[in-house]
């Protein structure tokens, strides 16, 4: 894939990028969505891919010496066909929890399939969020 980038005309190199973008953040979601999943950031030099993992808690990303973002290094490349050592993986942490919505929805996801009551849940990611300084907060929950 990375390799015919070079002959590809503009349109196709934007589809193909928005493809890679969204194929990598729905493995990453499922991957880490225990470990406060709030995004990522993919920044393509000549040489190397940089991937940077935003979680609130990069430790869990990180694992155990460093194993688990290892593990993750290697699925991607697989997954992407990246050569060997083209693409690397670094975790950073979440600055202000409250203000990321992505980490507020996996918070009222887990509280939710916690058994805790849908407007307790609610109320508790609209206070943490008002408590982080933010101007104002929405949460809409459908469904049965």
């Amino acid at each position: 894939m990375m390799a015919q980038r070079s002959k590809m005309s503009t349109k196709r190199k934007f589809v193909a990028d928005g493809c890679f973008y969204a194929e990598l953040n729905e493995l990453l979601t499922t991957e880490l969505a225990e470990d406060g999943y709030a995004g990522v950031e993919v920044r393509t030099t000549p040489h190397r891919t940089n991937i940077i993992v935003r979680a609130t808690r990069t430790q869990n990303v990180l694992g155990e010496k460093g194993q688990r973002i290892r593990e993750l290094t290697s699925v991607v490349q697989k997954r992407f066909d990246f050569d060997d050592g083209a693409v690397e993986l670094y975790a950073e942490r979440v600055n202000h929890r409250g203000l990321c919505a992505q980490a507020q929805a996996e918070s009222l996801k887990y509280k939710l399939l916690g058994g805790l009551a849908v407007r307790r849940a609610c109320y508790g990611v609209v206070r943490f969020v008002m408590e982080a300084s933010a101007k104002g907060c929405e949460v809409i929950v459908s469904g049965k």
